[in-house]
Parts: structure tokens; C-alpha cells; sequence
């Protein structure tokens, strides 16, 4: 990187203990530790959000649903490939393979049960166009196990199944989870409801380059990878009658904040129905349209979506909550603690 785009990520830099990243998820989903950043720092329960909440906001969550994406496949010489598929479909479908330096366009590759998988076209930036036997549904429902992130540092295991993916999901097409929303339970949304607070449903299909360290183009242009969106009719009503009763809206995660910013024209405060393709990047200096508040995990250091924090509550406010996260023994990730910004 040129020496600008690395000293302004080196901005979003912290140490962080490798014993703080959470590599399995707590016995109880709602078990999470939850740092408070309002006027200062407190620290909670998740199961505390019904009582930090006031009637009349309203939490916004994504209901994607993580592909089953990664496969163990053989090439016919017998030599271990790993299979990512980065969408689902009956057709030829994107796919990472690992390790691709030999592979070839036009080989079959085998999975479990003699299942093939022929790899069609080369698509370059390391994404392959690969058909699957029976569809690619079909093969990650049979062989699949859930794409954890690299830093769990571990085979996914058959309680990720569950764990890894939210009690909203519903809508199969991301490859990462939403994962600020996995702390919520059954139980704990009907206790926000009975407090008056109301729930509405994005969905945004988490890409592959959540997975990704940010690139010196991502920050020259300003952009991130694209990701697919859609926001609905009952999802906009929601938030328009949230606006009328002087409500907040609450974003639960980074993937809903960056679709209802992009699909809000900035005087109106409600975004638009309808879906699309965003590859908004929200980094100090970006104005928020429609998010009040936001609910989040704890981020990777030089991360987007650790900019997009910062954006929202201030950098060295921000970066100062991490330090005292960490000093008191929270939990890092996707399977760590969270973090209630208001």
C-alpha cells in the first residue's frame, strides 16, 4: 500500500490479546457481555437491551441466511481442494478454490458420494465459475459446513450450524453472518416488544469480502465490494412510523446500517423500498440518514467495518471503548461480545 492509504488504516490499529478472540460461541445465546457507549462507557448484559431501550424505537436486524459454502473436494489426481461456494443457485455459480495454482478450466473435481463438480471459466480476483452436480443447493445441504472466519482458526463444528447463523434467518445468500444479531433470542425480542419496541426486517447477503483484508483501491475509490440488498414495504412503514412518534432506529449490525444509509436520500430519514447493490463505504466524515443508534460486535483492527464504527460514534471515542473492552476481559468477533452505541 502507498504510504497514505497505510497510515490512515493504521489509524483504526489496536493490539488485541490473542486469548480475547472468541473461537466458540457462549452456552447461551443471549449470554453476551454488552460494553454501553452513550454519554460514557457502561458496561451490561445483551439481556439488558429491553430495559436500555426506550418504547417507540425500533431495532432493525438482516435476515440473510449463511450458506453451508465450504466443501472438501479431491481433484482426479487424488490432491485436496477446498470449495467455497459464493452463492447459491441450480446453474453455474462463483466459487473460491483452494488451492486453485493448478487447477484448470473444464476439470472435474470430486466431493463425497462421487459427487462432480466441473470447473467452467476462470473469473479472475481468485473466483472461479463452477457447476455442481444436482446444483450447488443441493451439494452444500449434503457436504457443506458453515464458512467460519479465518481467525476462529478451527473446522466448523455441527453446533456452528445453528450458532453461526441468527434466530431471523430466512433468506439463503450470504457467506459471513450478520453477526451482531446472533445474540438475540426468541425470548429477548418478545421482552423488547412487550417494552414497546418494535422489530423490522433488511436483508443484505454478506459477500466474501467481509472475509477480506480492505484493499488500497477499496479506500482510493471509496467503495467496498458489492453486496445485495432489499428492503421492504412493512420494513419502510416501520421506520416511517418510528420517524413519526419521535422514535429511534436502531441498527442491529454493520450490514443493516450500510443498506438503510444506502438507500436513504439524507432529508427524508426513511430509506426507499426496493432492493439493489450496495458498496457503500462508511468511513470518518459520512453523514448517517437513517441510523440512530447501533448495536455491533467487536470489529478486526483496520477493518471497514471498524471505520464505519468510528464514523458513527467518533474515533477516539470508539478506539478508547475497544482499549477498555479489552482491559476488561470482553470477547472478540463474530462469537464475541457486543456493543450498544446510542
Amino acid at each position: 500500500m502507498t504510504s497514505g492509504v497505510d497510515a490512515l488504516l493504521a489509524q483504526y490499529d489496536y493490539q488485541l490479546p490473542a486469548d480475547r478472540i472468541a473461537r466458540h460461541p457462549l452456552a447461551q445465546r443471549d449470554g453476551a457481555r454488552m460494553l454501553c457507549l452513550g454519554g460514557e462507557v457502561s458496561h451490561r448484559r445483551v439481556t439488558d437491551l429491553p430495559r436500555l431501550l426506550n418504547p417507540g424505537d425500533l431495532l432493525v436486524v438482516n435476515d440473510t441466511q449463511v450458506l453451508p459454502a465450504r466443501i472438501k473436494v479431491k481433484r482426479e489426481t487424488g490432491g485436496a481442494v477446498e470449495l467455497f461456494l459464493l452463492e447459491n443457485g441450480s446453474g453455474a455459480v462463483r466459487a473460491l478454490l483452494k488451492p486453485s495454482r493448478r487447477i484448470r478450466e473444464g476439470e472435474v473435481l470430486l466431493a463425497d458420494e462421487g459427487r462432480r463438480v466441473r470447473v467452467v471459466e476462470r473469473l479472475g480476483a481468485g473466483e472461479w465459475l463452477v457447476e455442481c452436480e444436482g446444483g450447488a443447493d443441493a451439494l452444500m445441504e449434503r457436504f457443506g459446513a458453515m464458512p467460519l472466519p479465518p481467525y476462529m482458526a478451527r473446522e466448523a463444528q455441527e453446533e456452528d450450524r445453528d450458532r453461526y447463523q441468527t434466530i431471523f434467518a430466512s433468506k439463503p445468500g450470504a457467506v459471513a453472518a450478520p453477526t451482531a444479531s446472533l445474540h438475540l433470542t426468541d425470548q429477548l425480542v418478545q421482552a423488547l416488544v412487550e417494552r414497546g419496541v418494535q422489530v423490522a426486517k433488511i436483508t443484505l447477503h454478506v459477500g466474501i469480502g467481509t472475509f477480506r483484508n480492505l484493499r488500497e483501491e477499496d479506500v482510493l475509490r471509496g467503495e467496498l465490494h458489492p453486496e445485495l440488498y432489499e428492503i421492504s414495504e412493512e420494513c419502510v412503514s416501520a421506520i416511517r412510523a418510528c420517524r413519526a412518534r419521535s422514535g429511534r432506529v436502531i441498527a442491529v449490525g454493520t450490514t443493516v446500517t450500510r443498506t438503510l444509509e444506502s438507500a436513504t436520500i439524507s432529508k427524508d430519514r426513511v430509506p426507499k423500498v426496493g432492493g439493489g447493490v450496495t458498496r457503500l463505504f462508511l468511513r470518518e466524515g459520512a453523514r448517517f440518514s437513517c441510523v440512530d443508534g447501533l448495536m455491533t460486535n467487536f470489529h478486526l483492527p483496520r477493518s471497514s467495518l471498524l471505520m464505519l464504527v468510528c464514523a458513527f460514534a467518533g474515533r477516539d471515542r470508539v478506539l478508547a471503548a475497544y482499549e477498555e473492552a479489552i482491559s476488561e476481559g470482553y470477547r472478540f468477533y463474530s462469537y464475541g461480545d457486543s456493543m450498544l452505541i446510542l
